[in-house]
């Protein structure tokens, strides 16, 4: 197997010693300057380049032409520049010139002062010719400059000004190689100011910002011989405790990103300069980094991560087992005998949603446990018709059980009822112009549709004893997933042109063993990580291979009817409902995973 084949073991993977990038000393430049007829590559041309090589403060070749741009050149330009017409009316044009210029500058880093306007004129200038422009790195002295030249030091960050402080042998006279010239040397004297900083190689330049400390700087070694593979990385404290859980599909670079200007949250910066060392685990699949990122962060709750560090907060709505049931709020699904919805993900999304419920169907909401024999008065809810009274004898438990019935349905797949219940409520109201009242209805019907929706996705997968998908690897091969009770049980990626199911099978035998929940739709995994799982198979290209036991939705469902509903209220500017059906909306056809219906075992390779 190309890959670990399961999640079980949590030994990090040391990866071989790569440097940051090439030192400054062993890094070639060539430091360029353009004279143009204006201040637009689409508008004006080019008149002249000079360019200088250098490596290691030592110049190596110098490049320089003037360039006829078959234009007339303005004549405050000239006056700048010096160069005219007549200078230029027998130069070579810029496709003659912009050939030999690429091959002088090949494998270097391009340095220009104000780069964006030198190397934006260039590449427009090859893609008029028709040439491929290279995938050069760039650097800019000017915004280099703004990092480290202070004002009290320098009243700007003109290319004259730069030249004049740093002594330059050159004076920049708006000729292209005098300038590239003084540019050199200002190269070199901002290189040497890095340098006190502790920069010393070509990718810490690049990323140079005086918003980066010197303490988050020096830490930059935490990144040296971290694998540039997909995975996740634990940042830790002195003592070895997580401070930090993230994935990449390149950890190395990943964390060398932490101590450059990219990273600009502060608790990270804070963070960082806590961090003693950074542990990776090389994962064989994204979905793999990713479900164990999750795992991490629930297990050891890094102070520094904001998210999924409590998967046992989600919020469940609970139909209570008892002869006249009611709706409560809960954070543990217990085997008794009750039905659950959830988990939501917030209390005042579940407090929403229990609402809507109420909105539609006469449930008690009542708290106290109501026994068989009426005890108490009617209440002000069953005065108003929104309550049958079950406590003072007015309703039966069959009756009631039918009202109840409708809520139980709606939870667990059926939600043609309450829905169609709502949308006449909202009809009702905005018929009357309660517009505002209406609104309040379709926000609470929408936040029952979207938590049950999800609740009815993820209840199949965490029922499954198994089940086994693949889809195509970018690399070739394919990526095959083991999902047992809505958990991941393990992961593998077979090699390019293989036969893929002995790898398989191999992966059946070997993946973690998941046993039953005891706790009906309870599952084996957080809701976060059986929802991640449904989202990759439910992604395109993904085939399924095995199947023990069912994976299928309800065909009348609440995720149909979120689906439709989410996009209109995201649209919707008038509190009219005008583009809403008004009465009787339900859903309709089958709502299975993804809108797709599940297919039957599949050879991959097929």
């Amino acid at each position: 197997m190309s890959s670990t084949s399961t999640l079980l073991a949590g030994s990090a993977v040391q990866g071989t010693f790569d440097e940051l990038g090439p030192t400054l000393a062993d890094t070639t430049f060539v430091v360029v300057d353009l004279e143009t007829t204006g201040g637009s590559p689409a508008t004006s041309a080019i008149t002249e380049i000079g360019a200088v090589k250098v490596r290691g403060g030592v110049e190596l070749g110098e490049f320089q032409t003037l360039v006829n741009p078959h234009a007339h050149i303005p004549g405050f330009i000239s006056v700048l520049t010096g160069i005219t017409d007549a200078m230029v009316a027998e130069a070579p044009a810029i496709g003659q010139v912009l050939p030999s210029f690429l091959e002088f500058a090949r494998g270097s880093v391009l340095v220009a002062h104000n780069a964006r306007f030198d190397v934006g004129f260039l590449r427009a200038a090859a893609e008029r010719s028709g040439l491929d422009w290279p995938a050069f790195r760039v650097l800019d002295t000017v915004h280099l400059a703004r990092q480290l030249v202070p004002r009290d030091e320098a009243p700007n960050h003109k290319l004259a000004t730069l030249a004049a402080l740093f002594s330059s042998r050159t004076t920049p006279d708006h000729r292209a190689l005098h300038d590239a010239k003084a540019t050199v040397d200002v190269l070199h004297e901002l290189v040497g100011r890095v340098g006190n900083q502790g920069v010393h190689t070509l990718d810490e330049l690049l990323t140079f910002t005086s918003r980066v400390s010197p303490a988050q700087r020096r830490k930059r070694h935490l990144a040296e011989g971290l694998p540039s593979r997909p995975g996740v990385y634990v940042f830790k404290d002195a003592q070895g405790r997580p401070l930090y859980v993230g994935t990449s599909q390149d950890i190395r670079s990943r964390v060398r990103s932490y101590f450059t200007a990219s990273e600009r949250r502060t608790r990270m910066a804070e963070m960082v300069a806590i961090a003693e060392s950074v542990t990776p685990i090389v994962c064989g699949t994204r979905l793999e980094a990713q479900v164990r990122e999750l795992r991490l962060i629930a297990s050891h709750q890094p102070r520094y991560n904001r998210r999924s560090r409590h998967p046992d907060r989600g919020v469940w709505i609970k139909l209570t087992d008892e002869p006249f049931p009611r709706l409560s709020l809960v954070r543990q699904v217990r085997d008794d005998g009750a039905t659950y919805s959830g988990p939501y993900s917030s209390r005042l999304s579940a407090e929403a949603a229990v609402a809507a419920v109420h909105d539609a169907v006469p449930l008690r909401q009542c708290t106290p446990r109501l026994s068989l024999r009426p005890r108490s008065t009617a209440c002000a809810l069953a005065e108003m018709g929104r309550c049958g009274a079950p406590c003072t004898g007015a309703q039966s438990v069959d009756d009631y059980a039918a009202v109840a019935g409708r809520v139980r349905d709606m939870l667990e797949g059926d939600c043609r009822a309450v829905v169609g219940a709502l949308h006449a409520r909202m009809a009702d109201l905005s018929g009357e112009d309660r517009f505002e009242e209406a609104g309040v209805v379709r926000d609470r019907l929408l936040a029952l549709v979207r938590g049950a929706g999800k609740a009815q996705r993820l209840a199949p997968l965490r029922t499954t004893p198994e089940l086994v998908a693949a889809r195509r690897a970018p690399g070739g091969g394919w990526e095959v997933v083991c999902i047992r009770h809505g958990r991941l049980a393990g992961t593998v990626v077979t090699p390019p042109g293989a036969d893929p199911m002995p790898h398989v099978e191999a992966l059946r035998a070997s993946a973690e063993h998941v046993p039953t929940p005891t706790v009906g739709h309870h599952g084996a995994a957080t809701a976060e990580e059986t929802e991640l799982l449904l989202r990759w198979l439910e992604s395109d290209g993904v085939r399924l291979v095995a199947l023990d036991g069912s994976w299928s939705c309800p065909v009348h469902g609440a995720q149909r009817e979120h689906a439709r509903l989410e996009p209109l209220v995201a649209a919707a500017t008038d509190p009219g409902f005008d583009a809403w059906p008004t009465r009787g909306a339900t859903s309709h056809g089958h709502d299975r995973p993804g809108g797709r219906s599940p297919a039957s075992p599949t050879r991959v390779g097929s």
